[in-house]
This record gives structure tokens, C-alpha cells and sequence, in this order.
């Protein structure tokens, strides 16, 4: 599992071969069942995780009761809510497993630790850090200037081994429309 972490830790920074695998060590493989909270609103979260196996969602619950999902993270991709992580504040999200999933995940402590000890650390949340950004400013732009259809379509686009294993409910969440409405956009597509 932290070979996995490894590769994919070497596509964004060049750092002793050695030093990226001590730190992937301080990585804690976790096992998680489909359905399985990894937090829930009012909790402080204390890690990070890299998604070795399966899907999350993370999501808010509004005023109305309807769940609104910011994303899905499948396999190399990272989970957490930066905010209550780094700051220490009580979450306003909810991370769920969709799948029986499995994770690597590593603590405040450690990761503060790690980055005094790996200088490669600062450049590789820098590109993470950028890349998380452009991703959420994209989306932002998408959701303000696009059709729930067009936005429907991006997604399966850019992330079909992902959008293959939703639900229309699930779907729909992250899209902000019903589940009626993404029904009646997949039963054209089969229609075609």
C-alpha cells in the first residue's frame, strides 16, 4: 500500500527515493466499510488521507436537509477537511465511504514532524495546494456558468471511472439538482 503513496508521490517531486518512503511509513493503513463515517460535522479532523481503494464523498448537509457534496475522492486522491484540520476548528462536513475502501492516512503531529524532516514536503503541498485550488476555481466557474446538463456531461467527461459508480442521488447531490433530473439525463443518454 505505501509503494502505492510512493509512485504517486514521485509524479510531483523529485526527492531521494529513500526520504519519500520514510515519510509514506508514517502513513497508517486504515480499512474502512461502505457507509462508514470517516467524520462528521461538529468533529475536529486529525488526519489526511490518500485513498488507496475505493470512494468517498464529502459533503454538507443544508438548512433543508438536502446533501450537497463539494466531492468524491476515488483511488489517488486525498480526503480530508483542510479547514478543521489545519485550523482545529469543529467540521462543517461529513466524509463518507461509498465503497468498503481502504486508506492511507497520517496525523497532524506526524505531518508537522514530517515537514521539518523532508524538505521535499514544502514543495509538494505547494503543487498540491495549487492544484486543489485551480480544481475548486474551475468548478466555481463551472457551477456559475454552466447548465446542470453541461455540468453532467464535464463530469463524465473528466471522471467516467468515477461517474460510473454513483448513484443518481449521488450524482445529483454534487450537481445540486434532483435525483429525477439526472435520471431523465442518463435515460437520454442510453437513448442515443
Amino acid at each position: 500500500m505505501h509503494q502505492q503513496l510512493t509512485r504517486y508521490l514521485q509524479k510531483f517531486i523529485l526527492a531521494p527515493e529513500e526520504e519519500i518512503e520514510r515519510f509514506c511509513q508514517l502513513f497508517q493503513l486504515v480499512e474502512v466499510k461502505r457507509k462508514s463515517l470517516l467524520l462528521r460535522v461538529g468533529e475536529v479532523c486529525r488526519f489526511e488521507a490518500y485513498v488507496v481503494k475505493g470512494l468517498f464523498k464529502e459533503y454538507h448537509i443544508d438548512s433543508k436537509g438536502n446533501e450537497q457534496i463539494l466531492f468524491f475522492a476515488a483511488e489517488d486522491w486525498w480526503v480530508t477537511d483542510f479547514d478543521s484540520f489545519e485550523n482545529g476548528t469543529p467540521s462543517q462536513l461529513y466524509i463518507q465511504a461509498l465503497e468498503d475502501s481502504q486508506i492511507l492516512q497520517i496525523s497532524k503531529e506526524d505531518k508537522e514532524k514530517a515537514f521539518k524532516e523532508f524538505p521535499f514536503l514544502h514543495e509538494l503541498y505547494h503543487k498540491m495546494t495549487k492544484k486543489t485550488h485551480i480544481a475548486l476555481q474551475r468548478r466555481m466557474i463551472e457551477n456559475l456558468s454552466k447548465t446542470a446538463s453541461e455540468r453532467y456531461w464535464d463530469y463524465l467527461e473528466k471522471y467516467p471511472h468515477i461517474a460510473q459508480r454513483l448513484s443518481n442521488v449521488q450524482m445529483a447531490g454534487y450537481l445540486g439538482v434532483s435525483h429525477e433530473f439526472v435520471s431523465k439525463i442518463r435515460k437520454k443518454a442510453f437513448e442515443k
